[in-house]
């Protein structure tokens, strides 16, 4: 809300001008309604932006209907309104403020003024601006005369009032859980409620329900076109009466806006936000300048590389994914992410311990819908200057966890030797092995023949040439794994006495030869 002054003398700057005399200095606004040609009952407010309208006189007969204390109108001539014409004549008689805006300003840019003014220019007596749903909730309460709530689709508390003394017990649980307890949802479906508020733009009264603590209550969705964007619900032991359900469904109109700025604001940061880390992650930006942008501290951090799917579809899961990792005020969130393609990336503050890293992935996809599968990659903690060969690092990391995704997501310094292993794989399924050597000709001696030569030269190397160790791995009799060790030697020189042989062994049996 703000004061019709400062709302005129704003606007004055945007080329347009007051026809008639300045309005009373304390003439509070606290809503904005925009013509409709398709609607033949126009929506009330305080500032009625009259779009489409060339007739002054049309649009401030439309501000009386609408009981506007001001109207906006952007007529055709460069000269405006005629401040001695009908129009403005029947302005001042009515005590509403004409508007004229110079035809050169936009709609959109008068529009963004207005709705910037209006609903986020003020501040309450807790010094807290409109911009916060609070504030806005303090300001509904206040004009249909009981606490209020401002609820999310799925019943969760975005916001509520300062009156929260005269509220029920239900209402005290629904705030301190930040959201409507299960039993209390149970109730409202089976009362119709719910369905109501999918359906309807329209006010319901719910009685109250001792046994649940509840008292009664009114509730009106707020919605964008047929977008359902949630609930407003007010404090209320019988229903509320013509007047005071006007300002509540005003109010939830209100709140509708909000949170559709809300939403193209978080946008825009987002947009702002993913455009920075994806040059900072390129190495196409100053770390320092970076850094500065983006709020991160010169402490090492660790890039974390996520990919979201469904079996039948793989972007709306990896949008979905980028929202919650985006969720909230960028300063007041761990990490900085952008998106590129399919994997969701995140500069996160973590040191030498994965485990936090590990924890902001189970947060971030805790909400995502059952059926949606998740890979994560963490990269190795790296300075700002090395974040790009921690994005390396954690797309190979990435890679690993969807070959193995049973386990928690994989961090490339506990594990680059698993990540080496499967490098080295991921080239043999390209074609890129080599075609002779001592482990393809046992790897082909084994398919002709039905010996496990290759398997037995995998344990024996692993347990160090003890062939009693390997023949624990391999479930056979030491004498076994000695037998195979000789005859595998007859198949193909081996050169196991050479400690530069057996490790080429080591990485070709792992990277090549078939697991049974």
């Amino acid at each position: 809300m703000v004061l019709l002054d400062r709302l005129v003398t704003i606007l004055g700057t945007y080329d347009t001008r007051l026809v008639g005399p300045r309005p009373a200095a304390d003439t509070m606004l606290r809503g904005v309604a925009v013509h409709d040609p398709a609607d033949p009952g126009p929506e009330e407010a305080d500032v009625l932006l009259a779009v489409g309208v060339q007739d002054p006189l049309r649009a401030v007969e439309l501000a009386e209907r609408s009981r506007a204390l001001a109207v906006v109108v952007r007529v055709a001539r460069e000269d405006g309104v005629d401040p001695r014409g009908e129009a403005a004549a029947r302005a001042r008689g009515r005590g509403i403020a004409l508007l004229s805006v110079d035809p050169s300003v936009s709609w959109g840019q008068v529009a963004g003024v207005v709705f910037g003014l209006v609903l986020e220019g003020g501040e309450t007596e807790a010094g807290r601006g409109p911009a916060d749903l609070p504030a806005l909730a303090d300001t509904i309460a206040a004009r249909v005369g009981g606490p209020v709530t401002i609820e999310d689709p799925r019943l969760r508390v975005l916001a509520y009032s300062n009156r929260q003394s005269e509220a029920d017990q239900a209402r005290w649980d629904t705030i301190l859980g930040r959201g409507v307890p299960e039993a209390l949802q149970h109730h409202l479906e089976a009362t119709g409620v719910i369905a109501h508020l999918g359906a309807s733009v329209d006010p319901v009264y719910l009685p109250p329900a001792p046994e649940l603590g509840l008292g009664g209550r009114t509730a009106v969705a707020v919605r964008v076109g047929r977008e359902f964007l949630g609930s407003l619900w007010a404090a209320c032991e019988e229903p509320l009466d013509a007047e005071r359900s006007a300002l509540l469904a005003e109010g939830a109109r209100t709140v509708a806006l909000h949170l559709l700025r809300t939403r193209v604001s978080a946008d825009l940061e987002r947009q702002v936000e993913s455009d920075l880390v994806s040059r900072l992650l390129e190495g196409a930006m100053d770390p320092t300048e970076a850094a500065g942008r983006l709020g991160l501290a010169a402490t090492p951090h660790r890039v974390v590389a996520l990919q979201a799917h469904t079996p039948d579809e793989r972007h709306s899961a990896t949008l979905m994914t980028f929202e919650r990792a985006t969720t909230g005020f960028g300063w007041s969130r761990q990490g900085r992410s952008t998106v590129f393609g399919s994997t969701v990336y995140t500069v996160l503050p973590c040191g030498a311990d994965p485990a936090p890293a590990r924890a902001w992935v189970a947060e971030t996809t805790r909400g995502l819908p059952r059926h949606v599968v998740v890979n994560a990659g963490i990269g190795a903690p790296a300075d700002l200057a090395g974040l790009a060969a921690s994005r390396r690092e954690a797309d190979e990391s990435l890679t690993l966890h969807a070959a193995h995704p049973e386990g928690p997501a994989v961090a490339y310094d506990e594990s680059w030797g698993d990540v080496l292993i499967h490098r080295l794989r991921m080239a043999s399924a390209s074609g890129r092995r080599p075609a002779d050597g001592p482990v393809a000709v046992l790897t082909r001696h084994d398919a002709e023949h039905g010996t496990d030569h290759a398997r037995t030269l995998r344990a024996w190397l692993r347990a160090q040439g003890d062939p009693v160790a390997a023949a624990e791995e391999l479930g056979v009799h030491p004498n076994t794994v000695r037998h195979r060790m000789r005859r595998m030697a007859e198949v193909t020189p081996l050169g196991l006495d050479q400690p530069g042989m057996r490790l080429a062994l080591a990485i070709a049996l792992e990277a090549y030869a078939p697991r049974s």
